[in-house]
């Protein structure tokens, strides 16, 4: 997955005649804290609530000011894990996307980046989540799917998480069955160190939790 495949065309890009009142209305609307300028065709950069809480006169065009995020945005090629480093860097709600060029073609908004990731570590298929802890030397996709499988579930996906400064890493994967008991004790045999569980339940309060809990896992 690419950038230009998650482009969200709801978020409007600021011109750089536009004033510094209509910017935090647009953001107040769209519940973002930035928002991408363009002059005609070319991408300008990015402006920030507080850029513009910064200023004196709120209704000078937003052209007039420096912006603390001028050089930040994705090329419509670059892979979703690099947004992910971008958003996380800048602690961005929205990441403008340009061609080539640099000419502008749209952003992408952590709701989108959610959902892409939603989608892609199957939070929303039915079914639990383990986290295990091991040093990188011990890794071994193939006896890990085969723990899952000989116990009659399947892995749905899979997210490598490091350390810093660490040869550790974190597994999260996500198994197409709510009951993981059996799983858990035979991952336990094989003397894998579980750091977590997130199981599916009837309530929604704790599908919510569980959803948020993986997400800090991924820090997001």
């Amino acid at each position: 997955m690419i950038a230009k495949h998650i482009i969200s065309d709801i978020i409007l890009p600021l011109k750089t005649s536009d004033s510094g009142t209509m910017a935090l209305k647009w953001m107040d609307e769209n519940k973002i804290s930035h928002l991408p300028i363009v002059n005609g065709e070319n991408y300008v950069g990015i402006i920030s609530e507080k850029d513009i809480l910064d200023l004196n006169n709120y209704d000078q065009p937003v052209g007039n000011h420096e912006l603390s995020l001028d050089n930040i945005f994705a090329y419509d090629s670059q892979h979703i894990y690099e947004l992910i480093e971008i958003f996380d860097k800048y602690k961005l709600s929205l990441l403008p996307v340009v061609d080539k060029r640099e000419s502008y073609l749209g952003c992408v908004t952590l709701s989108n980046l959610l959902s892409y990731l939603a989608t892609a570590f199957s939070v929303n298929t039915p079914g639990g989540v383990i986290v295990l802890e091991m040093s990188q030397s011990d890794y071994n996709m193939t006896e890990i799917a085969n723990i899952i499988e000989s116990n009659g579930a399947k892995l749905l996906s899979l997210f490598i998480g490091t350390h810093t400064n660490s040869t550790l890493i974190e597994l999260i994967l996500k198994i197409n069955k709510t009951e993981l008991d059996s799983i858990l004790q035979t991952f336990i045999r094989y003397d894998y160190l579980i750091k977590a569980t997130f199981g599916d339940e009837d309530d929604n309060e704790d599908l919510k939790e569980n959803y948020d809990s993986l997400m800090n896992y991924l820090n997001i």
